[in-house]
């Protein structure tokens, strides 16, 4: 049974013994007290039923814990009331003992819940589109898309991951306009890396001539219409879209391998635009859609929401009817109990509607559906423009931050080849933990110097603790000392070992990934893991912890390894990997 079970039961016990209902109050919360010292779970109990029986909250905060303390659990050390009536639990040291052998045993398995067997969920993230270059915009999708995605994993769901790319529609176009004006060798490029360059310098160009130029704009429309319509008779706009599919597919291969990112299905636009646009059609007939102006419209006031267009004037299907279309075909590929899409704020009110439309249209997905919008990644210097020409793309941003970190570990007794896997690590843990430390939904502006730093609130923080923890255990191995769980009374006769702070965040690792998962939100594994990682190295700092002669080394030496276990289990929830060496 869970602590949290067994206290409950204790409180209902207690409130038994002095003949109180509780059915009144929804549940018995217990929270973690926000001074570690102050307990290890707290309940408002009394303060929630103080009311209803007419005592004063302290006063009957007290007479609940001298119940409790009539059949105290074995797993509580002492009860007390602090502040205006709360109840704090203090937990054994032989609780906590126990608790660091369950995670040495567990090792990779430690921290994963129950909370969602059985559930089935389809998560969709990063969408970067073919022709177009991997931005940090598509980079910050990924890190949180990925993220969540292993902590509902985590959690015991069935998960499926897939992405959706954008393989038609006017940016497309716009690319291959501007491939046919520009006409270059293509057989000039010997790399990907200068095919998608040279693939996003067209877009740029194209995207600006469609807005200034109105010869362009329609030759652009035309191109578009072919495109979509697979009209193969044009061999030119053939050629050129066959070969910018086959280096856009190879690079996001290439890109989603050192994002150490997995996907189970990718869809994409081609497929979806004629069932997204027969299914609107066929539910104009219903009274979904309406006509408008030679187009196919959604009204959304009705629903609170505005109006969008799902088939435009050209008889082309919008993003809109792109995705009910997407939705079938999601659902004929997996049955799910709940869809997750990971997107730009900016898509919000596109997601509002269109989630409303589905569920119009297949009333089986009805409150199966959900987005969840993230900010922009920044740099100080402000957002990028594709139309500029001076977007950002993830590799320049990644292999800028490599070079800082290269600069910062050119002094270790390491060879090229290993700094160049460290920094590689590095560098993108540095970008992940800087995008997932604060809740999904705001702008980020990575800042170099903060995000690299080896101390403090940043990724390399973590992977250096890590890395700490794991040179100790190398040490301990090579003198011959094995990790041991020790009893109570070996642990309170030395006082210097003061494990208890880095015991008590070991043991609520459990708890942070279950409400990570409940709120898909990977900042409360962020913000446990550099409380965590202190309280280690606060630990290390004050103790001698590979020691012979001392003997209570060997149990120094198992929270090491604990706290090994669980930093690399919640980085890699992070999509964070942990380098043994730094």
């Amino acid at each position: 049974m869970e602590i949290r079970d067994i206290l409950t039961i204790s409180i209902q016990e207690a409130l038994k013994g002095l003949q109180i209902d509780e059915s009144k109050i929804s549940k018995i919360n217990l929270e973690y007290p926000e001074d570690i010292s102050h307990g290890d779970y707290s309940t408002n109990i009394a303060m929630a039923l103080a009311k209803q029986v007419a005592q004063n909250p302290k006063a009957l905060a007290e007479k609940i814990v001298v119940e409790i303390l009539k059949n105290k659990p074995n797993e509580v050390e002492k009860v007390e009331v602090a502040g205006p009536g709360f109840i704090n639990f203090y937990l054994s040291l032989d609780f906590f003992a126990v608790q660091t052998q369950v995670i040495i045993k567990a090792g990779e398995k430690f921290g994963r819940t129950k909370v969602l067997s059985g559930q089935r969920f389809l998560i969709e993230h990063t969408q970067p589109n073919p022709f177009k270059e991997f931005h940090i915009g598509h980079l910050m999708n990924n890190a949180i898309g990925e993220s969540i995605s292993r902590i509902i994993t985590a959690n015991g769901a069935n998960t499926k991951i897939v992405g959706y790319h954008g393989d038609v529609g006017i940016h497309v176009a716009k690319t291959i306009w501007a491939m046919i004006e520009n006409n270059m060798d293509l057989n000039s490029f010997k790399t990907v890396e200068e095919k998608i360059k040279y693939l996003g310098q067209m877009y740029a160009k194209g995207d600006a001539a469609y807005s200034d130029d109105e010869n362009a704009k329609t030759k652009i429309e035309e191109i578009n219409k072919k495109i979509f319509d697979k009209d193969t008779t044009d061999k030119k706009i053939k050629k050129l879209y066959d070969w910018g599919m086959k280096a856009s597919v190879k690079y996001l291969d290439i890109l989603y391998k050192r994002l150490d990112s997995h996907f189970d299905h990718q869809f994409y636009e081609s497929e979806v635009g004629n069932i997204g646009k027969k299914i609107v059609l066929e539910f104009l007939n219903k009274g979904i859609f309406e006509d408008s102006e030679g187009a196919v419209v959604f009204k959304g006031e009705k629903y609170g929401l505005h109006t969008r267009v799902f088939i435009n004037k050209f008889g082309i299907p919008t993003y809109e009817a792109k995705e009910i279309g997407l939705a079938k075909l999601k659902r004929k590929y997996f049955t799910y109990d709940q869809s997750l899409t990971i997107v730009a704020n900016e898509q919000d009110s596109f997601f509002d509607v269109v989630e409303v439309v589905i569920g119009e249209v297949f009333p089986e997905l009805k409150g199966k559906l959900k987005h969840i919008a993230h900010g922009m990644l920044k740099l100080p210097s402000g957002k990028m423009s594709s139309r500029t020409g001076t977007i950002i793309s993830m590799e320049t941003l990644i292999d800028d931050t490599k070079k800082k970190v290269l600069e910062k570990i050119a002094d270790r007794d390491f060879s090229d080849i290993q700094k160049d896997e460290i920094a590689e690590i590095v560098a993108i843990g540095a970008i992940r933990y800087s995008i997932l430390h604060q809740s999904v939904g705001g702008d980020i502006i990575f800042d170099f110097d903060k995000s690299l730093s080896f101390e403090g609130d940043s990724g390399p923080y973590l992977q250096y603790s890590y890395a700490r923890a794991e040179s100790i255990l190398r040490k301990a191995r090579n003198e011959g000392i094995v990790s041991r769980v020790q009893s109570k009374k070996l642990k309170v006769e030395s006082e210097n070992t003061n494990p208890n702070t880095l015991e008590k965040m070991l043991y609520r690792f459990p708890e942070v990934v279950e409400r990570a998962g409940n709120e898909y939100s990977p900042h409360y594994i962020a913000t446990y893991l550099i409380e965590l990682a202190s309280a280690f190295n606060g630990f290390y700092a004050h103790n001698k912890i590979v020691d012979a002669l001392d003997q209570t080394s060997p149990y120094k030496i198992a929270l090491t390894e604990a706290f090994s276990i669980v930093l690399k289990n919640g980085l890699y929830l992070l999509g964070i990997k942990s380098p043994e060496k730094m």
